[in-house]
């Protein structure tokens, strides 16, 4: 595996991943299309959770024999050496630095395919971690909340989780990287900066934090990946705050994601007649806690301000 990073969460080891959780990786970037076909019917089951045989029949029927034996056949030596091209590192479930809060998912990742520093793995404690989401279309108000979220929980300790899209995703990284420590989760490989206009912030990422993806390196994006990787966010949060987002919202799903896993959901407030502010709004009607400034994450998480342990 690359050996471009730097300190391993445990003294004297590195995340790892076995053969058959890697080739499911590379399964899962050979069936993108035909899962794409696949998830825009409703009724559909999640294909995710899903073995491996089981999801090529149900997603590719025509081809699923010829999708596994090409992903079987593929040799460990040579995934890892396309692991170490694109400076990446994979860790898979079985592995002691997976992070354990993802076993809540019922369609868990096999493994994380990481780029950047894989000591943050350690710091991924779900009482640590904080994914803040939103609209691409973010307002001035939401953009500035988001990264001054970002800055002062990343300031606090907290790792702050986001996908790297346009709007709120992304200033809540910068704010981040202002202070501390973020991590991006992709929905393609973490080899590869999307949205492209957004390689530079993926760079400082990958070079002082973790971009992670269940997808292997040169992976293109879906529409479908966006919500897989979603879901991965908020599995990984103690707490997930929706800034800004539309009635309709992607953020909105990840939103569903942490309440049915039982965590921690906050709003950030916003005016009545802003469509960005109808997600949190309503999300806020409905018993999600409201997010004024970091110290209120904090505050849910126990994580200390200024030296001193909130209450809870």
């Amino acid at each position: 595996m690359s050996s471009t990073t730097q300190d391993s969460p445990i003294a004297g080891s590195s995340p790892s991943a076995c053969a058959a959780c890697l080739r499911r990786s590379w399964l899962l970037a050979q069936l993108a299309p035909h899962i794409e076909k696949f998830a825009v019917h409703p009724g559909h089951a999640d294909p995710l959770r899903l073995s491996n045989a089981e999801l090529a029949e149900a997603v590719a029927p025509t081809v699923a024999d010829r999708m596994l034996d090409y992903v079987e056949a593929l040799e460990e030596k040579q995934l890892r050496d396309e692991l170490a091209e694109a400076a990446c590192w994979a860790c898979c479930r079985h592995d002691e630095h997976y992070p354990t809060q993802l076993h809540d998912l019922p369609d868990a990742p096999w493994a994380l395919i990481g780029r950047g520093n894989p000591g943050l793995l350690a710091s991924l404690s779900q009482s640590q971690t904080v994914a803040i989401v939103g609209s691409r279309r973010a307002t001035s108000y939401g953009r500035e909340v988001a990264r001054d979220l970002g800055r002062d929980l990343a300031r606090a300790g907290a790792v702050v989780v986001s996908g790297l899209a346009f709007g709120i995703d992304a200033c809540a990284h910068r704010g981040a990287l202002d202070a501390g420590r973020t991590v991006a989760v992709l929905g393609c490989g973490p080899d590869v900066p999307y949205p492209a206009a957004h390689r530079s912030l993926w760079r400082r990422i990958s070079d002082g934090g973790l971009v992670l993806s269940e997808l292997p390196p040169g992976a293109t994006p879906w529409r479908w990946t966006f919500p897989a990787r979603n879901r991965i966010m908020a599995a990984l949060a103690g707490m997930t705050v929706v800034v800004e987002a539309a009635a309709r919202s992607g953020s909105l799903f990840t939103a569903n994601v942490a309440t049915a896993l039982g965590r921690d959901l906050g709003a950030v407030p916003g005016p009545v007649t802003s469509p960005a502010s109808a997600g949190p709004n309503s999300l806020l009607a409905s018993d999600a806690r409201v997010i004024r400034n970091s110290e209120d994450v904090c505050r849910v998480l126990g994580i200390s301000v200024e030296g001193e342990r909130p209450q809870r």
